[in-house]
């Protein structure tokens, strides 16, 4: 496993757990939008994907990370190498995380920054934006839907879509699919312009299947 992967791993699942272990912890290195504008606590932004509401969420977030994130950084070099651009593929894999990241707050930042009482966390942005690089990199692998349905990748990047905007617009959840939504945009952006070969992959899965 690539030393960056790694590394991203153990980091976000030692933080959260042990954040885990005392709310005031959690509560300090949370998004809140408000204290990031009133406070100046910029630090914020970065932070919250660090921490995760329950193992659950932890779990979840780790096991596509863990599942998809090597296969996007050694695409991202290899890309690279064929462009002869010299950027190390795992500083490429790093802004594609962190980018995720930052990108998937804005919603949040827009919305709530004069809203003292919201608070969101996790790093769901950023693996929404290593997913989506993924299915890019190989849209005609195979995924499983709800871990049960198969189907090209490319096609379940287009559900994931869909459903995360008809739940963004349903609302009523405590998840925030706004931020799904843009860091999964961001890994669509980035994946294109750091990938030249990235349309032909995708024109020639979809072509295979219809």
């Amino acid at each position: 496993m690539q030393g960056i992967l790694t590394l991203l791993l153990l980091s976000t699942g030692a933080i959260s757990w042990w954040c885990l272990q005392d709310q005031s912890r959690k509560e300090r290195l949370m998004l809140k939008p408000y204290a990031v504008k009133h406070n100046n606590e910029w630090y914020r932004i970065l932070t919250h994907g660090f921490i995760h509401a329950d193992t659950t969420h932890l779990f979840f977030n780790l096991f596509v990370l863990w599942q998809f994130g090597g296969a996007v950084e050694n695409r991202l070099a290899a890309g690279q190498a064929e462009q002869g651009i010299a950027l190390p593929g795992n500083y490429t894999f790093l802004m594609l995380y962190f980018g995720g990241l930052l990108i998937a707050s804005i919603p949040a930042m827009y919305k709530h920054n004069d809203n003292p009482g919201y608070a969101s966390l996790g790093a769901s942005g950023a693996v929404s934006a290593v997913l989506m690089a993924y299915i890019l990199c190989f849209p005609t692998a195979k995924l499983l839907l709800f871990f049960i349905v198969p189907m090209p990748a490319f096609l379940a990047g287009a559900l994931f879509f869909a459903y995360e905007s008809y739940m963004n617009r349903a609302g009523g959840t405590r998840i925030a699919h706004d931020a799904h939504l843009w860091g999964a945009a961001y890994g669509v952006a980035f994946t294109f312009a750091s990938d030249s070969g990235t349309m032909e992959r995708l024109l020639s899965a979809i072509q295979m299947v219809f």
